[in-house]
C-alpha cells in the first residue's frame, strides 16, 4: 500500500475528505519526526514504540577490493511492535 492508497482508505474510514486526511497524516509524520530528532520515544498504545538508537562506529570490508574502511557512528530510527500488534498477526494464521 502506498501513501496515496493509505490516505484514501483513511479518509473513507474517518469520513473526511482526502485533503483533510492528507493534512492529518502529514501533521502526524511531522510531529513524529520532530520528537525522534530530539531523541524522544513515541509510545503508540496497541501499535508499538518508535525511538532512535545509536549505532557504534565499526570496521567494514569492501568485498570486491578487500579494502577496509571505518563506518562512522550514526543514529537510526527503531520500531518495537506492541504485544497486541503481535497477537493480531498471530491470529491470522
Amino acid at each position: 500500500m502506498n501513501n496515496k492508497e493509505f490516505i484514501t482508505k483513511l479518509a473513507k474510514r474517518c469520513n473526511v475528505t482526502v485533503a483533510e486526511a492528507t493534512g492529518n497524516v502529514d501533521a502526524f509524520v511531522n510531529v513524529m519526526t520532530e520528537r525522534l530528532k530530539e531523541n524522544d520515544q513515541l509510545n503508540i498504545s496497541g501499535f508499538g514504540v518508535l525511538d532512535v538508537k545509536m549505532r557504534k562506529e565499526r570496521l567494514s570490508v569492501n568485498p570486491k577490493t578487500g579494502q577496509r574502511f571505518l563506518v562512522p557512528p550514526k543514529v537510526v530510527p527503531s520500531f518495537r511492535p506492541s504485544n497486541k500488534l503481535k497477537e493480531k498477526f498471530n491470529e491470522r494464521g
